[in-house]
């Protein structure tokens, strides 16, 4: 793993230095031509400076991507807020987004628990989104989001508020990165009610565990055989675990800077707006975007990137 690391950051140094090696190329030929007044040469070398920047753009972007748990996969789970069946139906319409999203950048995703509302929607979902850095750019996601629309479920077609909490985790690689004991678990085993034919619905495939010291439960039911379904909860309460960890040392810091770490349904990080005018923003970062339909058909980066840089400057700070 350190070798593996120590690779990354050897080619992620040779990449500065060639393009600080071209900027410096580039600048020398501009130099040239408008000391020989070569006009048509001077276009073509901005031309290729402002591809240069772009990619400059995207090298800086990659350092708020220097996390220890960036690079890895990602354990996503919605959770319906208060609302009812609108809350429900509005916790799918992110699941859609997300799923979404992480086929437009080529990432595999794996629904491993969904737990479907009575009328419409879903109580709560996890997802594994596997892929390179699909922590690092999902972590932007974490907090609550908020849906203003039309009640399609109000007879009276009112306007409703509902709310949605997102949780991002990182993937644990090994399963000695953290350690449960087996006494500290209570597993039960029960029948899916999700679909998988007769086989799902005979016998206890489904699986809770909970994590006594911690009181930390996670569930799978959307494998087929009950040992899948524990390897499965087991991987997200390692990854549950390890998030509980994160937050530990992440309000030991901010204690130390005498900052406020805010609750996590507390932490309102996006509304979407689709009446009486359609707008997406976020509030951490105030970038607003008008299309709402695109956002929600998994135009997420202008959001994910925004918020990247912005923890960047963060952290320089």
């Amino acid at each position: 793993m350190q070798m593996k690391r120590l690779a990354a950051i050897r080619e992620q140094v040779q990449t500065w230095r060639s393009l600080e090696g071209e900027a410096h190329e580039l600048a020398e030929i501009l130099a040239l031509a408008e000391a020989e007044g070569d006009q048509e040469l001077a276009q073509e070398v901005l031309q290729q400076a402002h591809a240069l920047k772009e990619r400059l753009e995207e090298l800086e972007l990659s350092l708020a991507l220097s996390g220890p748990y960036d690079r890895r996969d990602a354990v996503l789970s919605i959770h319906a807020g208060a609302g009812g069946t609108d809350a429900q139906d509005w916790a799918e319409m992110l699941l859609r987004m997300y799923l979404r999203w992480a086929e437009g950048h080529g990432y595999t995703t794996h629904i491993v628990d969904i737990l479907r509302g009575e009328e419409a929607g879903i109580k709560s979902a996890t997802v594994e989104i596997s892929g390179s850095y699909a922590y690092g750019y999902l972590k932007s996601e974490k907090g609550v989001h908020r849906l203003v629309r039309l009640s399609p479920f109000d007879a009276a077609h009112a306007r409703h508020t509902s709310f949605a909490l997102v949780e991002v985790l990182p993937e644990v690689e090994t399963p000695t990165e953290v350690e449960i004991r087996p006494e500290d678990l209570k597993i039960e085993t029960f029948r899916s009610s999700g679909p998988g034919g007769q086989h799902m619905q005979k016998n206890e495939t489904a699986i809770r565990i909970t994590h006594i010291p911690t009181g930390i439960t996670v569930s799978c039911q959307n494998e087929r055989s009950l040992q899948r379904n524990k390897e499965t909860a087991l991987r997200l309460l390692r990854a549950r675990l390890l998030q509980l960890e994160m937050e530990r040392q992440e309000e030991e810091r901010a204690r130390l800077k005498g900052e406020h770490v805010p609750a996590e349904w507390g932490r309102q990080v996006r509304s979407y707006v689709l009446h009486p005018y359609k707008l997406v923003k976020d509030h951490r970062t105030e970038v607003e975007v008008s299309d709402a339909e695109s956002v929600l058909d998994g135009e997420l980066d202008v959001f994910i990137k925004s918020y990247l840089k912005s923890q960047l400057g963060r952290n320089q700070r």
